[in-house]
C-alpha cells in the first residue's frame, strides 16, 4: 500500500489507498456474466422469471452487455415484500436482469474490497459470520478483563434505520477513492441510485440486493478505520450496524460516545439509535447477536428462544431442527436442545 519517495537524500513514506486493477471490460466480459449467471441461478431455476431469462441465455447476456457498453443500461424498479426475521423488514427484489448485473459487479469488487476491511468486521464476508463474531467477542472479554481479574465494560451501539439512511453521494465518493475507471463508477451509480428511501432523494439501499451487502461494508469501513486508528479502540468488533467496544476503562468508553456521534453525523450522515446505546458490565449480561453474553458463558436471548420455538411449531422439517441444534452449540443451551428433542412433535411456546 505504501510507496517511498526520496527527496534531497532523505526518504518519506507516502501511504496511498490501493486501487482496483480490474476495469469495466472485466466486469462486463461474457465470461464474468456467465459465471455471475451460474451463481445467481443456483437454486432458482424453477422460477418463471429465471426461466424466461435463461431461455435465450446468450442472447440475453449479449443484449445486456451491449446496453452497458453503450451506456443505455438503466436499472429497473423493485418488487417489494415484507419478512419478519426477527423484526419486520421491507425487502426489495430487483429483476433477474439487474440481479445478474449485481452478481457480475460483486464477483469483481468483493475480493478487492474485502482486503481493505478490518479483521473484526463480520457481516456478509466469506469465512466470517455470527458464530465467529461471538467467538471473537469472547476472546476480547478475556483480554479486556485479563481473564476475569478486572471488570470488563462494554459499549454497545447500533445505528438508527441503517440501510434506509445510506447516503448515495457519500457512498460513491468512497468508492471513487478506490476505483478510477469512470465506466465502473457510472455502473455503480446506476445500481446505487436505483433505489430511494421513501421521501428521501439519493438516500437508502435496498435490503435484497447482493451489492447492498458489499456497499454497507464499504460505507462502514470508514467508521471501522476511525475506531481503530483515531479512537485506538483495541477491542472493537462490528456485525452490520451492530457494534461493540470492550474495555476495563468505563470513563474512556463514555468519552468515545460523542466522538462516534460526531463522526457518523459529519462523515456518513448517520445517527446512533438513542435507545440502543449503553455501557454496562459484562457480568450483568450483554445482549449481542442474539445471545446474552456473560464472562464465562452465553445464553440465548429470550426473544430468540420464543422465535425459535414458534418456527419449530410451524415447521416439522428436520432441516429446521438441525439448523437450530447447530446454533445452540455456540452457547450454553443444553436444556433447550433437550427440550427440542423431547418435544419434536408438539413444541409449546415458552
Amino acid at each position: 500500500m505504501g510507496s517511498v519517495r526520496r527527496r534531497g537524500g532523505g526518504s518519506k513514506k507516502i501511504f496511498m489507498k490501493i486501487q482496483l486493477i480490474h476495469d469495466f471490460k472485466d466486469i462486463i466480459s461474457a465470461e464474468n456474466f456467465l459465471e455471475a449467471w451460474k451463481e445467481f441461478a443456483r437454486g432458482k431455476r424453477g422460477r418463471v422469471d429465471v426461466q424466461d431469462f435463461s431461455f435465450g441465455l446468450m442472447d440475453s447476456i449479449l443484449e445486456l452487455r451491449a446496453d452497458l457498453i453503450n451506456h443505455k443500461y438503466v436499472h429497473g424498479g423493485y418488487e417489494a415484500f415484507n419478512i419478519s426475521d426477527p423484526k419486520p423488514r421491507d425487502i426489495h427484489k430487483a429483476s433477474v436482469r439487474d440481479r445478474v448485473v449485481h452478481h457480475a459487479l460483486y464477483r469483481v469488487l468483493y475480493p478487492f474490497f474485502d482486503r481493505t476491511f478490518i479483521a473484526d468486521s463480520f457481516s456478509c464476508r466469506l469465512g466470517k459470520g455470527t458464530h465467529k463474531a461471538l467467538r471473537r467477542f469472547a476472546s476480547f472479554v478475556n483480554k479486556a478483563s485479563r481473564n476475569d481479574t478486572r471488570t470488563c465494560w462494554v459499549l454497545k451501539c447500533d445505528i438508527r434505520k441503517f440501510f434506509a439512511n445510506i447516503d448515495h453521494e457519500i457512498l460513491l465518493h468512497i468508492l471513487a477513492r478506490y476505483i478510477s475507471d469512470s465506466n465502473v463508477l457510472w455502473l455503480l451509480w446506476q445500481v446505487i441510485d436505483s433505489f430511494h428511501t421513501e421521501g428521501k432523494l439519493s438516500v437508502g439501499l435496498p435490503l435484497g440486493n447482493l451489492t447492498s451487502q458489499l456497499f454497507v461494508n464499504v460505507y462502514m469501513n470508514e467508521f471501522d478505520q476511525f475506531v481503530k486508528h483515531r479512537l485506538k479502540a483495541k477491542y472493537y468488533l462490528r456485525y452490520a450496524d451492530d457494534f461493540a467496544i470492550l474495555s476495563h476503562d468505563k470513563k474512556r468508553l463514555a468519552e468515545h460516545i460523542p466522538l462516534i456521534e460526531d463522526f457518523f453525523r459529519a462523515k456518513l450522515r448517520l445517527e446512533l439509535h438513542p435507545d440502543k446505546v449503553f455501557i454496562k458490565t459484562l457480568a450483568s449480561g450483554v445482549d449481542f447477536l442474539g445471545w446474552v453474553n456473560f464472562p464465562r458463558y452465553r445464553v440465548l436471548r429470550t426473544a430468540t428462544k420464543r422465535r425459535m420455538f414458534k418456527r419449530l411449531k410451524d415447521s416439522s422439517k428436520e432441516q429446521s431442527r438441525a439448523s437450530y441444534f447447530g446454533m445452540l452449540t455456540h452457547g450454553n443451551a443444553y436444556k433447550l436442545s433437550r427440550k427440542i428433542e423431547e418435544n419434536s412433535g408438539s413444541i409449546n411456546l415458552l
